[in-house]
């Protein structure tokens, strides 16, 4: 798949249909092809990978004026594009890009990133797809984190199925990325802590918060995003651990023991 008119795009996030990050990388996607936009009415920032089935996806064609007219489902990123690739898209998706999100998904905030979740659902559908992030802060410079999305989406192309590219980028009113790496994901997490409130009946509340993120041996996208670089981190949906497969096969493999 090159870099054509005739691309076919899907746009999505869990920031909300309504949301800056996505009308500012929409307005550079429509420079590579067709895009059409399927994304949840309201946040699902945190949802991870969960999907509706208990109950039916509601979907209303929502117009964001003078930009484009898409599909808001009242369901979360991963329904977005399940629901597009079977129901609302018609032909093949070449790409699905989901962001611009508020907010990096690096580190293990992957697992709980319903913008990440959504690029992981095109994986399953075959559809290369790419996560897009920028560091949250009270000015985000969306338009500038669109180019610079833009500019390495450019040079990832062509992918292939099965393709998940988590791309971060950095704290926008620090100016221009200091370049691009790819790096791994870190795994030792952040510095969290539970805030507890009381309450006039007695009960108490509890709100989740933190710092930054916890030294890592090696470089990965916590350390290096910090460091102001745009990072690549390629991902897949095979969460097996092979080397254990391995090992637990010449274990345990054959018939059940008394």
């Amino acid at each position: 798949m090159g870099i054509e008119a005739a691309m076919r795009i899907l746009l999505t996030n869990d920031d909300g249909i309504f949301a800056p990050g996505l009308a500012a990388i929409y307005k550079q996607l429509v420079k590579l092809g067709e895009v059409t936009v399927v994304a949840p009415t309201d946040s699902w920032s945190g949802a991870s990978h969960s999907i509706t089935f208990a109950e039916p996806l509601a979907c209303t064609k929502v117009s964001i004026e003078g930009l484009f007219t898409g599909f808001g489902v009242h369901g979360s990123p991963a329904d977005c594009v399940k629901l597009a690739s079977m129901q609302l898209h018609e032909g093949p998706i070449d790409l699905v890009v989901a962001g611009i999100n508020y907010g990096a998904n690096v580190g293990i905030n992957v697992y709980y990133s319903g913008t990440v979740a959504a690029a992981m659902e095109a994986a399953f559908l075959r559809i290369p797809s790419v996560a897009m992030s920028v560091a949250g802060e009270d000015q985000t410079d969306f338009d500038a984190a669109a180019e610079h999305g833009i500019a390495v989406l450019k040079r990832l192309l062509p992918l292939q199925i099965g393709d998940v590219m988590n791309v971060n980028i950095p704290l926008t009113s620090q100016g221009r990325p200091r370049g691009v790496r790819v790096v791994p994901q870190a795994t030792s997490g952040f510095h969290e802590y539970y805030v507890p409130h009381g309450t006039s009946t007695g009960e108490f509340v509890y709100r989740l918060a933190g710092g930054g993120h916890r030294q890592e041996k090696e470089p990965a996208d916590t350390t290096t995003l910090a460091d102001g670089y745009i990072t690549i981190t390629p991902l897949k949906p095979d969460m097996t651990d092979h080397k254990k497969v391995l090992a637990l096969k010449a274990k345990l493999d054959g018939e059940l023991g008394t």
